[in-house]
């Protein structure tokens, strides 16, 4: 299982299909709520804020280099040194978001575009974070 907590194992379910199906559901809920979308923006201004356009796998914090999350977890001053990156629940409570939401983004850091470079993350992962974002509908 990877730090998202995503797992290929299946075996002995009797309709993974519907599983997933309604896991995707699930993380769309809170990428599309009110929490996610605010969580959302914020992320992909503290990712336009980093001084150098890099982000690393595996961790929140690396020396003084940052995961997506661990991005938005330096602009606010968070103490990740205190958060296990593999505990998406207590991640996803220090930020003020589903726990689904939380493992969806490690998953695309760490897994989902297998990048070759730290800032070939960063670019994927900005615009990722961008295409999450609602467009605004006030008028």
């Amino acid at each position: 299982m990877s730090r998202s907590g995503y797992s290929e194992d299946y075996d002995g379910w009797d309709f993974p299909e519907l599983a997933m199906g309604r896991w995707r559901g699930v993380v769309l809920s809170a990428t599309r709520g009110k929490r996610g979308q605010a969580f959302l923006k914020d992320l992909l201004a503290a990712l336009d804020a980093m001084p150098e356009k890099r982000l690393i796998a595996d961790d929140l914090e690396r020396n003084g280099e940052f995961c997506t999350i661990g991005a938005l977890g330096h602009k606010r001053g968070v103490d990740m040194s205190k958060l296990d990156p593999d505990d998406y629940d207590s991640v996803a409570a220090t930020f003020g978001i589903a726990s689904p939401l939380a493992q969806e983004v490690v998953f695309m850091n760490d897994e989902g575009f297998h990048c070759k470079t730290p800032e070939e993350r960063w670019h994927k992962m900005r615009n990722w974070v961008a295409s999450q974002i609602k467009p605004d509908t006030a008028s």
